[in-house]
């Protein structure tokens, strides 16, 4: 048996006008309801922005007094002491930074040039200590000597006009009396060398004078026995 076929001219059931009409419409009816929706969000969009917050008071000034006491409670407010974490917190300091008083920075300090050290010479220093004592001790036993030459002389001198002398060591050496003298010289007193036979040996004498007064070669003893000096008195007949 043969199908029927359509005949030339007739429509498929698909492209039948009114199925066209239907689909036409749907779409139409999507673009509408797309147009309509975004229409709807833009009105309800600039609704939103242009109206005020509900519950917020208008034209309402915050009172100053207010903020200091608020400051003044908010001091030393731990914002973790409800975490129990127990760790103190420093209280905010209300100084602002201008008032806090500048501290200049501390010098630094230059190291001070180490000294320059000698070198230690131990035996040395010794042998000059020994002989700086023995030095000493000759000058003062030939001292002893002349004040004992000279005992009669002033024994004499109540008897017989005497003049005055300040001796200011006696010595075997001449470079040592000279040595002398120049001090003598630098501290401004003009001093003599003169010598004696004393033992079998000669002696030689650092004096300062003639004084005639008595009084006046005392204060030059006086004086030089201050600055350091070992210095007698002598007499002797004119």
């Amino acid at each position: 048996m043969k199908h029927p076929s359509f005949a030339i001219g007739q429509h498929s059931p698909g492209d039948h006008p009114l199925s066209r009409l239907q689909r036409g419409g749907t779409l139409l009816g999507f673009c509408v309801g797309l147009l309509l929706g975004l229409a709807l969000s833009l009105l309800v969009a600039l609704y939103v922005t242009r109206v005020q917050a509900p519950f917020v008071a208008r034209d309402v000034t915050r009172d100053p007094a207010e903020d200091v006491r608020e400051t003044e409670r908010n001091i030393g407010w731990n914002p973790n002491a409800a975490l129990g974490t127990g760790a103190p917190v420093a209280p905010i300091s209300t100084v602002p930074a201008s008032a806090a008083p500048a501290t200049p920075p501390a010098p630094l300090a230059t190291p001070a040039p180490a000294a320059p050290t000698a070198a230690a010479d131990p035996l040395g220093d010794l042998a000059r200590a020994q002989l700086d004592q023995a030095r000493a001790n000759a000058a003062n036993a030939a001292n002893a000597a002349n004040a004992a030459s000279d005992a009669p002389e002033r024994a004499a001198t109540t008897a017989r006009p005497v003049i005055f002398y300040v001796q200011a060591g006696a010595f075997a050496n001449p470079e040592e009396a000279q040595t002398q003298r120049a001090k003598l010289v630098l501290m401004g007193q003009n001093a003599s060398i003169s010598e004696r036979e004393q033992a079998g040996r000669t002696v030689h004498r650092v004096r300062l004078g003639p004084f005639d007064q008595q009084a006046a070669a005392e204060a030059v003893r006086d004086q030089l026995q201050a600055q350091g000096l070992d210095a007698t008195l002598v007499h002797v007949q004119r």
